[in-house]
């Protein structure tokens, strides 16, 4: 099947465990004239020139190297870590059950867009309660995520700009999007781009790191260095770094007197980003991959910006949206916002 007719389809074969049936999603567009697509081989062509390539089973509308390929290396090198299917906890769903205002009844036969889809541990979960999912991202994160969600028949997968996506305006009733804003070149940018693919009455679920967010002097001091590095070069040297401080992070993770102490310290002057006492439900080796993994995503992002509540409200409101909920929680500050025309 094409890369279009993905785009519009549902399937009577969907298992996903809800009485409601999707809508299809909307087809592709030009990002620049805003045509529809058509398939050419290996790309998708508009009638004004645009071609745009086909690699690896996705469509990709932005160059080969952004600003985000440091989370593009990330997410195929640890695809698999944070997904729920595999860790065999819920901490991807309580996340994004939190984040969506305590219910899925928001995204349950709904069409959603998942702006910055990372290698998938919410697309796996909007699309188990019956949504249908463009993801899209702008880095090559694109390839774990279809390699983790590929096959179901309500989901596609685009490599895009989230300021400058493949779709109309107002074409979702809820555009989700968690983890990913404060590391664009400017949030409040990004907050109004992803208003605009917001339907009438639909819903705009969002977070973003807070001013408290816990940029260490040591992690800060990393970074700094670490971004001088070139980009593969970059990896190495972190992944090398982390893998050497697990081990003595490791020595720590005891739940005898004394031991919290320890791990508060050893904290203040080690950059690794350590989760023994955030999620005891994971084992020992996902404890691990997950400080590894986070300590790559802390020190190699190219931007890291914070903001407050309400600068938040302030840039939903700017955006012609209404303000839902906006609360501190999570990575730091979450929101809900609607369209009301």
């Amino acid at each position: 099947m094409g890369h279009l007719a993905i785009l519009g389809r549902m399937s009577a074969e969907s298992t996903a465990p809800v009485e409601h049936e999707a809508r299809s999603l909307p087809r592709l567009v030009c990002p620049q004239h805003g045509e529809q697509l058509e398939e050419l081989g290996s790309q998708l062509a508009c009638h004004e020139g645009c071609r745009y390539p086909i690699v690896a089973g996705v469509p990709r509308f932005v160059p080969a190297s952004t600003y985000a390929d440091s989370f593009g290396l990330q997410w195929n090198a640890f695809r698999t870590t944070q997904l729920d299917s595999r860790t065999g906890a819920s901490i991807s769903r309580d996340r994004l059950r939190r984040c969506l205002g305590g219910s899925f009844d928001a995204v349950r036969g709904k069409t959603v867009l998942e702006a910055g889809c990372g290698a998938g541990r919410f697309t796996e979960i909007l699309l188990d309660e019956g949504a249908a999912v463009l993801a899209v991202d702008l880095s090559s994160a694109v390839e774990a995520n279809i390699a983790n969600c590929g096959g179901r028949p309500v989901y596609a997968v685009a490599q895009a700009d989230l300021r400058r996506l493949p779709v109309l305006d107002q074409s979702f009733e809820v555009v989700v999007c968690l983890g990913v804003i404060q590391h664009t070149p400017d949030p409040e940018e990004t907050i109004a781009a992803l208003a605009r693919y917001v339907e009438p009455r639909g819903l705009l679920v969002i977070d973003h790191y807070g001013p408290d967010y816990p940029l260490t002097m040591p992690r800060r001091l990393t970074r700094a260095l670490a971004l001088r590095l070139p980009l593969r070069q970059r990896m190495r040297v972190v992944l090398g770094l982390s893998r050497a401080l697990i081990a003595v992070h490791r020595l720590t993770w005891r739940d005898r007197r004394g031991f919290r102490l320890l791990r508060f310290l050893l904290g203040k002057v080690s950059p690794l980003v350590d989760y023994y006492d955030a999620y005891p439900q994971l084992s020992r080796k996902l404890l691990e991959e997950w400080a590894i993994l986070d300590t790559h995503d802390t020190i190699t992002d190219y931007y890291k910006h914070r903001r407050s509540e309400e600068q938040i409200a302030s840039a939903l409101t700017g955006a012609g949206l209404e303000v839902v909920e906006v609360r501190h929680g999570g990575n730091g500050i979450e929101a809900i916002a609607r369209r009301t025309a």
